[in-house]
């Protein structure tokens, strides 16, 4: 199977500290600190890139079942929310909420309802995130 690795490099404590990261397949590179993980600067976090790993994850797993299902799948957009809240001990991601829009030929609501939480349970991310409340509002459009 394919290993995939990306980087990351922090200079100094926690509060004053910051770090980038760089994502090895496409170069692209971003900066993350504390006050961009719990304040509201401009940057990047460690959540948002769970996030996006988690919606583009969904939105392919979701295309295949779809596929697989012979309907087919025309755009798929979706949203990954995650939650981080104190815990004792610190900080941890507790929840993620997936919104999706689907424009797909030919499916109605129903069997859309139960591919897209079929997807929701058996994508990649979604099972190595297992531990964490996952939820899913689904849309066609």
């Amino acid at each position: 199977m394919r290993i995939t690795s990306a980087k990351a490099v922090w200079k100094g404590n926690l509060k004053e500290g910051n770090g980038r990261y760089h994502l090895n397949s496409s170069g692209y590179e971003d900066a993350y600190s504390f006050a961009t993980r719990f304040g509201d600067s401009k940057g990047s976090n460690p959540e948002e890139l769970i996030g996006a790993a988690h919606a583009a994850c969904f939105s392919m797993a979701l295309s295949n079942i779809v596929d697989g299902e012979g309907y087919k799948p025309v755009e798929l957009k979706t949203k990954a929310s995650v939650k981080m809240d104190a815990v004792e001990g610190g900080s941890a991601i507790t929840s993620i909420h997936l919104e999706t829009e689907a424009k797909i030929e030919g499916i109605d609501n129903d069997t859309f309802q139960k591919l897209a939480e079929k997807a929701k349970e058996n994508c990649p991310v979604s099972k190595a995130l297992a531990a964490l409340e996952i939820t899913l509002e689904a849309n066609l459009v």
